[in-house]
């Protein structure tokens, strides 16, 4: 038998997505969201779901550009700490001691620090309520020398995810199975 669960555990884990924005006198900012994920694969393209009262939200709106930034377990406290204070209060660089970095494609900066970023120009807005769904078109791909073509680096690089319903973050593990393989034995 099935039960009701609370609305926000709709699905998890989510991507730890720190976005990279620039304010308008050009104060280098950093937030953390949970909301988001790819939106399409051609033009490639991301979302993210910011609820107004965010200073970040201000920051999209004027210069429709961000940075995803995806970190990895050595910088959960760092990501953690984007997510609670608002740059509006304080310079989140200056405390974390994290780099930020001017972006070639967009008016945002990336992570150093981070081994992973998406350059993104804001497409499309889109109010949902609660939440403003922005959906960036991907400019760049900026990857850590580290990072290797076999496309293990989620797990390998330890990519962080976020549990809403255990409000825990989480590191990918386990590989259950090798996707458009394992289903072929149902293919006639």
């Amino acid at each position: 038998m099935k039960k009701s669960i609370m609305a926000q555990a709709l699905i998890f884990p989510t991507p730890v997505f720190v976005l990279g924005t620039y304010d308008k006198g050009g104060k280098p900012n950093a937030a953390t969201f949970a909301w988001g994920g790819i939106a399409s694969s051609k033009p490639a393209s991301v979302s993210v779901a910011v609820r107004p009262s965010r200073y970040t939200y201000e920051a999209l709106l004027e210069r429709k550009s961000f940075t995803v930034n995806l970190p990895t377990y050595k910088h959960v406290d760092e990501a953690d700490y984007f997510g609670m204070v608002s740059g509006r209060n304080a310079d989140k660089f200056a405390a974390t001691g994290l780099t930020p970095v001017k972006s070639e494609f967009v008016d945002a900066p990336y992570i150093e620090e981070f081994p992973y970023a998406l350059e993104c120009a804001v497409t499309h807005t889109i109010d949902l309520g609660v939440h403003i769904l922005f959906i960036g078109e991907v400019k760049n791909v900026i990857v850590d020398e580290s990072i290797d073509s076999s496309g293990n680096f989620i797990s390998d690089l330890g990519i962080l995810t976020f549990d809403s319903s255990s409000r825990q973050y989480r590191v990918p593990g386990n590989v259950a199975a090798a996707a458009f393989e394992c289903g072929r034995r149902f293919i006639k």
